[in-house]
């Protein structure tokens, strides 16, 4: 099944210097040498492992939809500068391994010939700088396959709105002319790098070009055998992967590669309940959120051992348990009830296959409800937005909302609704919040807005004797 790291058994190349800019390939310090750099291009694609578990945590357990029984993890929900005891854990894998796949796609950006792989390269590197300033905020740019190791002014960090405009919008704009429509498993294409693009865009609060890009990978989708799985469960579990249809782009995972998150607790693992820290880590808040869409189902017998809790996607995000009794008239024994635990099982471990999960980047559903929330505030009707949502909506046995909701108002918190149990436990949840200045609402308290990004890493600050910075408040 597994994957595009076939030569990255001779690419664990990176060497710890003074920071994670400061990262010299030793087999690459040569580069003019080289004639062919998949293997490096590979290289970029492994260290996006690295973000993985980091961000998941920090999206779910961060927002409502998840949260920490034991501290200093409960941090996560307090907001205070306290969060950065966590930096080894989180923040620190995150940062580092993403600086090391920007540094791997500059070389292959310099010094490649082949077209393709500088567009799979540009894609990664601006998914990286994107990851980073989402989490971080301001941030140092490198661009050099060979950077300084003693002009330390390129450490200073750069404005997020610069870094958008001058890095991750240019890339991704040269991975859309550069890359191929067709949809191959773990790696970069043209719909990957155009919904990339129509994401940052609505990261920016430009509704208008984002309306472009999303609206063009919606419109091409059926071309480039993109679309909806109809089964909602056929979109995840290790089984799954190979060809869906509905993923654009995913970072490829495998329990035989060891990445920068070294710490035993992966980010399925932290959904299912497996660590003490969070035994049952569904926050309530989400369930109230499926309990809220009780009314609007198509079939409400569908599931007639669970008639009030028909949405499909419920028993899919949140575990259940059968519940086993005997049959009084045949006396057999049989499931009589099914009993909801407070973890998730998205990502489910059955058959060993929990660290085989690859991590979905971008799927055709988030792109959807992206371009309906586009489209309404750019003022199109409610009309129009809201037959976008029917496909999604009646996957998950939910009646169409066209003609009940009406406002513009209204319908951001239908589309902002419905991005929440769709997306549950992809690693969206904190991130779609604070882009909707929404954090306050949603959470019922008053969050500091320096604490809707993440400290950096304090080695980073200690290492460059403070050009990196630290964000305010940490």
């Amino acid at each position: 099944m597994k994957k595009i790291y076939i030569l990255l058994a001779s690419l664990f190349i990176m060497t710890a210097c003074s920071t994670d800019l400061d990262q010299t390939p030793p087999n690459l310090a040569s580069a003019d040498s080289l004639t062919d750099f998949e293997g490096v291009l590979n290289a970029a694609y492994y260290y996006q492992l690295g973000s993985v578990t980091p961000l998941a945590v920090m999206a779910e357990f961060r927002s409502d939809n998840a949260f920490m029984f034991e501290a200093p993890y409960t941090e996560f929900d307090a907001f205070t500068s306290n969060l950065t005891t966590m930096e080894d854990q989180f923040f620190g894998p995150l940062y580092t391994a993403m600086y090391k796949s920007i540094l791997s796609a500059n070389n292959v950006i310099e010094n490649s010939t082949d077209a393709t792989q500088i567009g799979e390269a540009k894609f990664l590197r601006a998914l990286s700088y994107f990851k980073l300033v989402k989490s971080f905020g301001d941030v140092t740019v490198n661009l050099s396959a060979s950077p300084s190791l003693t002009d330390t002014s390129i450490l200073v960090r750069q404005p997020a709105a610069d870094v958008y405009n001058n890095v991750i919008i240019p890339d991704l704009n040269d991975a859309i002319s550069a890359l191929s429509t067709t949809i191959v498993d773990g790696r970069a294409s043209k719909y990957a790098a155009q919904s990339l693009l129509g994401k940052v865009y609505m990261q920016m609060g430009d509704f208008v070009n984002a309306e472009t890009h999303l609206g063009a990978v919606v419109s091409g989708a059926s071309s480039a055998g993109i679309s909806l799985k109809a089964n909602y469960n056929d979109i995840f579990g290790a089984e799954n992967e190979i060809a869906n249809s509905e993923i654009i782009y995913s970072t490829q995972v495998s329990s035989s590669i060891v990445d920068e998150y070294t710490f035993g607790t992966d980010f399925w693992n932290w959904f299912v309940g497996d660590d003490p820290k969070s035994d049952f880590p569904v926050d309530a808040d989400l369930v109230a959120a499926f309990d809220a869409v009780a009314g609007d189902l198509i079939n409400p017998t569908v599931d007639p051992l669970r008639p009030d809790k028909g949405d499909l996607r419920r028993r899919v995000t949140i575990k259940t348990i059968d519940i086993m009794g005997i049959d009084p008239v045949t006396m057999e024994e049989k499931v009589v009830a099914k009993q909801e635990v407070m973890a998730s099982s998205k990502f489910p471990k059955d058959g060993g296959l929990g660290g085989e999960h690859d991590w979905i980047e971008i799927r055709l559903a988030d792109v959807i409800l992206l371009y309906a929330e586009a489209l309404n505030e750019n003022n199109s009707p409610a009309s129009t937005v809201l037959p976008l949502l029917d496909p999604i909506r009646t996957r998950a046995g939910l009646t169409s909302l066209t003609g009940t909701v009406t406002s513009k108002a209204d319908v951001r918190q239908a589309i902002a609704n419905e991005r929440r149990l769709e997306l549950a436990f992809e690693g969206h949840r904190w991130f779609d919040l604070v882009r909707t200045n929404t954090v306050d609402a949603e959470l019922g308290t008053t969050v500091n807005s320096n604490y809707h990004i993440f400290p950096i890493p304090v080695s980073e600050v200690l290492a460059t004797k403070g050009v990196i910075t630290q964000n305010a408040g940490y």
